[in-house]
């Protein structure tokens, strides 16, 4: 059986004790969340979600009901409550209890069912100990200080496909010096690191657990997926009216397979 909807007065209630929110859910009947961040930057969720669905659909089809679906690092829970409408069975993980607390009564009120459990993704492989044929891994890359590591995890947990999107920095390619002025090696890509400190020490939930985060070029993070055990990535195009930093080529949505 389904998952019971909560009543209309549980939802206005959570919304109001479990605030301030950072996405936008419609539970219906004029029941929603209004987002902390500001309105012109909200525009990335619909364009993540866009590209994320329409990946899914291309390359799952007829096969969506039923699949096996993990969203790490899951915040408040808004790309599983999606995915499981779709009929797949959804798993999501979060490091912090305060977003999973908000992610539950989500689902809660939108009446989707999905495991919901705490965990870091430098640990993930060890904890879940299986593969899902869809991995989200959204707005988390560029907040971790060891993306090898969090790669290497994800990918563990990949039995199909990864939907990956990330802030990313602009290209730098060339090369350097390695053991003697005569030998060189190529660099492919970059990595830069990113102070978080001031939003970490605040206590602001959308930075890593640690206050150093790395951003990788696009050509870093196609070169890191395949290292990482992907058989190959690709980055996707965004759609017409994208977020603006999708569209300028800032943030990226990327498709990785097995």
């Amino acid at each position: 059986m389904p998952p019971t909807k909560l009543a209309p007065e549980e939802i206005r209630r959570g919304i109001d004790e479990l605030g301030p929110w950072f996405y936008a859910f419609d539970f219906g009947d004029g029941l929603k969340t209004t987002p902390l961040i500001p309105p012109q930057v909200v525009g990335i969720h619909g364009t993540r979600l866009e590209m994320v669905e329409t990946a899914a659909v291309a390359h799952f089809g007829d096969r969506l009901a039923g699949l096996d679906c993990l969203d790490i690092g899951c915040h408040e829970g808004f790309y599983a409550i999606q995915m499981a409408k779709y009929g797949m069975k959804v798993s999501a993980v979060d490091a912090r209890e305060e977003n999973l607390r908000r992610a539950r009564f989500a689902a809660a009120a939108s009446g989707a069912e999905i495991a919901f459990r705490q965990g870091r993704v430098e640990t993930l492989a060890g904890d879940e100990g299986r593969t899902y044929a869809l991995t989200l891994f959204l707005g988390v890359l560029y907040h971790v200080e060891d993306p090898m590591l969090c790669l290497r995890q994800v990918a563990a947990v990949t039995g199909e496909m990864c939907l990956i999107e990330t802030q990313v920095v602009d290209e730098m390619e060339g090369s350097t010096e390695w053991g003697a002025q005569e030998w060189t090696r190529p660099y492919k890509g970059i990595l830069a690191i990113i102070d978080e400190s001031g939003e970490f020490d605040n206590g602001n939930r959308e930075t890593g657990v640690t206050p150093m985060a790395t951003c990788p070029s696009p050509k870093a993070l196609l070169f890191m997926l395949r290292q990482a055990g992907f058989s190959r990535a690709e980055i996707l195009v965004p759609p017409a009216g994208a977020y603006e930093q999708h569209a300028r080529g800032k943030r990226v949505v990327c498709a990785a397979y097995k």
